[in-house]
């Protein structure tokens, strides 16, 4: 357990060293990360022999840098980080990869890559537009 978010028991060993990260904002009310706890549930499932994880910019734990400390204890070298955010804003662009630096510097072997936000997707937008469109009358 780190800071009141249950981990994968010796996750590390499932796929040898990586780890696939989540990357959310994060909120005040608890409620507002049971979609993102579902998101990680989902990804999990469909890659069940990789680290799948979740961690938030603010306002919830665990943060990246706690996180990565921790898979890091656990054996993981390398880290991939989903920002799960619509666009590429200030946080994405500017904050995420501080932590980023910060967290190399700390851990100098660690392999840390930072993927496009999932709103920069085409097929993430086209299950959002069609998600509202299927809730147009025609």
């Amino acid at each position: 357990m780190l800071r009141g978010i249950k981990l994968e028991q010796n996750s590390a060993e499932r796929i040898g060293k990586a780890a696939l990260v989540l990357f959310a904002h994060g909120a005040r009310d608890p409620r507002w990360a049971a979609p993102f706890q579902r998101l990680q549930k989902i990804t999990q499932a469909g890659a069940p022999s990789m680290v799948v994880e979740l961690a938030f910019l603010e306002f919830m734990t665990p943060s990246l840098p706690d996180l990565v400390a921790h898979l890091v204890s656990q054996g993981i070298n390398q880290i991939i980080v989903s920002p799960i955010f619509l666009g590429q804003g200030g946080h994405v662009l500017r904050d995420l990869p501080k932590m980023i630096e910060e967290v190399q510097e700390q851990f100098p072997t660690l392999l840390v890559k930072q993927i496009p936000a999932v709103g920069e997707n085409e097929a993430v937008l086209a299950a959002i537009s069609a998600y509202c469109l299927s809730h147009v009358s025609s």
